[in-house]
């Protein structure tokens, strides 16, 4: 497993919320608990605790995000190395008993769980997995779509750096929006021409009279 994986921990928790249209989804234990996937092992430990901790975190990394889409690449990497301080992680290599061809372990870097509790360990995943996907494609890399009012985080993996929303659905949305502004522009145009028209012709009659 690529390291730059875990960043998908750092987006799952900042889109527990949509602060545009006053959405919470981070509200229980288990919405906490299915924010670990399949690691269901770390989720289990997961209490009441960790709910308000959790939040807390959330508001951190969008943070890193905003940064980020603003184009504040130094105050990102700045916010997110404070993270990391805070959460450390600890590396393990791994093969999670997958074997090669030849009966050989197929190992890698793993990022064993923090032992003290639900919340740390989420956050030290996150944070390092945010930070590998940072230096492996960069800062502005890292986005919230454009698609109003949505502002979901997402990780441009895209070749020509060319993404701009969370998710097709809103990609699409956004397009519809911006054709139907350029015909009500179009149309107001068409009839601001055509007043004119209609006015230099009167004009023209009145003239002749």
């Amino acid at each position: 497993m690529e390291l730059a994986y875990y960043s998908d921990y750092a987006v799952r928790l900042v889109n527990s919320e949509d602060p545009a249209r006053g959405k919470e989804s981070l509200t229980s234990v288990e919405a906490v608990r299915e924010l670990f996937g399949a690691s269901q092992d770390a989720g289990r430990r997961a209490t009441e605790a960790d709910v308000s901790r959790f939040r807390s975190v959330r508001a951190r990394l969008r943070a890193v995000f905003e940064a980020a889409d603003g184009g504040d690449e130094t105050l990102s990497v700045n916010l997110l190395n404070s993270l990391l301080l805070e959460f450390p992680v600890s590396p393990q290599i791994s093969g999670h008993d997958h074997r090669d061809d030849d009966g050989r372990p197929l190992w890698h870097m793993h990022l064993a769980d923090h032992p003290s509790n639900a919340t740390a360990g989420y956050a030290a995943i996150a944070a390092m997995g945010l930070a590998f996907h940072m230096t492996e494609y960069g800062v502005d890399r890292l986005g919230l779509c454009e698609a109003s009012p949505c502002r979901n985080a997402y990780l441009d993996t895209s070749t020509n750096r060319s993404r701009r929303y969370c998710s097709d659905r809103c990609a699409t949305r956004a397009n519809v929006a911006a054709y139907r502004a350029r015909k009500r522009l179009e149309a107001d145009r068409s009839e601001k021409t055509g007043l004119a028209a209609d006015r230099a012709q009167r004009a023209t009659a009145n003239g002749e009279r």
